[in-house]
């Protein structure tokens, strides 16, 4: 009886859990397979095939991101109102901005605690060089705002503005060389998809459209199935997310070529990165979750496992955006608009990760060159590391907030290919932290606003509900200029999408109700529950 309940049990939880159960399992049987081929001594064409996969479903993953931030976007945002949608934006912002400064700050207390920098290290590992250019902090902002706001929409899904510089060109004569004192700066566009300026244009976009009401109402249709045809799209292309983790997984692996000695050499190092990311994970982000909503932190985190697990899998905040959206709204049951709303932007600026990361990071150097940090030095690290990842979150491994900010503190950027060596798996970590930061920072959001969302809802319905009773009314009457009488304030049936919600109630009486059937024009009347008395409703 006991084995048949156990049995029983364990079906359910399978059932329950399928997508998080087979996604852990890819992780594992990851590491093992790329542990056991590292023993061999492997083609490079071989390890390119067994990477394959996992890079076909990285390729199709990331083509769903941006038809989904469109769709997702826009569809949420038209359906609230301006005021809601502006509330809604300016608590998700804040919320980012609190969970990124508490995670910088517990890196950089851990990292200057631990002290894991030490000049030796890098006499003892072998590192290629990695090509980089000066970078003007006042340069990345305003990159930043530029980002913001493209000149083209559609040139803004495949590239993105940065300010690069040209190099002294030498110039050489019979009297010798000359070289050119001066550097030339100059804004070009590189290959990348310009995240930051496709939200902020989807989210003027639906702003725009929830203000013109029912004349926009097809285009909203349309984003709504849109966005229905894309997470289909994605519930399909999860069946193969085991196979494609796997490959990723074990191709990584392969490609290290001296994962031992590097393991050894920044053991120190890595030790102190996971022990921040754990410790911002298991009491900063629960701690202050539990503080804002007075709820258990944990259910979030049961709810957002597959997604989780599938970030550290796939090493990318967009490829795990559509699965966040399903567990969110299936598992935690939070209202779409606010899940399309918070995630694409908290795939893009909350970088609790790689601002941890950052910090720990620039410190680590300036301990590894023997530069001990002034207390304004380190609040700079702490500022620039914020706002960096805020902005470039977007750059794989964080490499040129990192260029970005020891430029800032005048650190050398030599050692900046000593840390890449390592990032293969710090960056999965990071990743995986980062989208349970999107999943907590949705949640408190809905706490705030699922009730405000549904009671909009719910006024929404009586009013079409209401304009249909009078344009019922208004066929009875065979009138050639019928209007409506409402607390004293006449309003012509044409115009009725501009009466006040405040000015009815959800429910009309029962008596109006008849006697509109009965094409009754005899004074009517309509209940409003939060006043004693009647509002009159006449045909005039």
């Amino acid at each position: 009886m006991v084995r048949r309940n156990s049995k029983k049990a364990i079906r359910k939880f399978l059932k329950h859990n399928f997508s998080l159960v087979f996604t852990i399992g890819a992780v594992v049987v990851g590491l093992l397979l790329g542990f056991l081929l590292r023993q061999f001594t492997l083609p490079k064409e071989v390890i390119t095939l067994i990477n394959f996969p996992g890079e076909i479903f990285m390729q199709i993953l990331k083509l769903m991101i941006l038809p989904l931030i469109f769709s997702s976007l826009i569809s949420a945002l038209a359906q609230m109102n301006a005021k809601d949608s502006g509330q809604m934006g300016l608590i998700t912002v804040l919320y980012y901005l609190t969970t990124t400064a508490l995670a910088t700050i517990t890196g950089i207390i851990l990292v200057l605690v631990i002290h894991p920098g030490d000049p030796t290290i890098k006499n003892d590992i072998k590192v290629t060089g990695v090509s980089h250019g000066t970078i003007n902090p006042l340069d990345a902002f305003l990159d930043l705002i530029r980002n913001m706001l493209p000149e083209n929409i559609v040139q803004a899904t495949f590239q993105r503005t940065q300010t690069v510089y040209i190099k002294p060109k030498t110039f050489h004569n019979i009297t010798g060389s000359f070289v050119s004192p001066n550097r030339h700066r100059i804004i070009e566009y590189v290959p990348g998809m310009n995240i930051i300026g496709i939200i902020v244009f989807c989210t003027g976009f639906g702003i725009v459209i929830s203000q013109l009401g029912e004349r926009a109402r097809i285009i909203i249709e349309f984003f709504i199935i849109l966005e229905a045809v894309i997470m289909k799209f994605v519930e399909v292309i999860m069946w193969f997310a085991p196979l494609g983790i796997v490959c990723l997984i074990c191709g990584n692996l392969l490609e290290l070529d001296s994962l031992s000695d590097t393991a050894t050499v920044l053991m120190m190092y890595v030790i102190t990165v996971i022990s921040a990311l754990m410790f911002h994970t298991i009491i900063n982000m629960p701690l202050l979750y539990f503080l804002l909503t007075r709820k258990n932190p944990m259910i979030v985190v049961k709810g957002i496992a597959p997604a989780v697990v599938t970030g550290f899998g796939t090493a990318s905040n967009g490829a795990a955006l559509p699965l966040s959206m399903q567990c969110m709204e299936n598992n935690l049951d939070c209202d779409r608009r606010i899940t399309r709303f918070v995630l694409p932007m908290g795939s893009t600026i909350n970088m609790d990760g790689n601002a941890l990361y950052e910090a720990i990071a620039v410190i680590f150097i300036a301990q590894l060159n023997n530069v001990t940090l002034t207390l304004p030095e380190v609040i700079t690290v702490s500022l620039t590391a914020t706002l960096a990842s805020l902005g470039l979150g977007s750059v794989p491994a964080g490499l040129v907030s990192i260029l970005l900010i020891l430029s800032t503190l005048g650190l050398p950027l030599k050692d900046v290919p000593l840390l890449i060596t390592i990032d293969w798996l710090l960056d999965r970590i990071r990743t995986a932290i980062n989208v349970l930061g999107d999943a907590f920072a949705t949640m408190v959001v809905s706490h705030y606003f699922k009730e405000k969302l549904e009671k909009s809802d719910e006024e929404d319905k009586f009013h079409e509900e209401l304009k249909i009773e009078i344009e019922q009314l208004k066929s009875a009457a065979n009138s050639r200029n019928p209007s409506v009488i409402l607390w004293g304030d006449n309003q012509s049936l044409k115009s009725y999408s501009s009466l006040p919600i405040s000015a009815v109630r959800r429910h009309l009486s029962v008596d109006l109700t008849m006697s509109w059937r009965k094409n009754t024009l005899n004074p009517l009347t309509l209940r409003k529950y939060s006043k004693a008395s009647l509002a009159k409703v006449e045909i005039v």
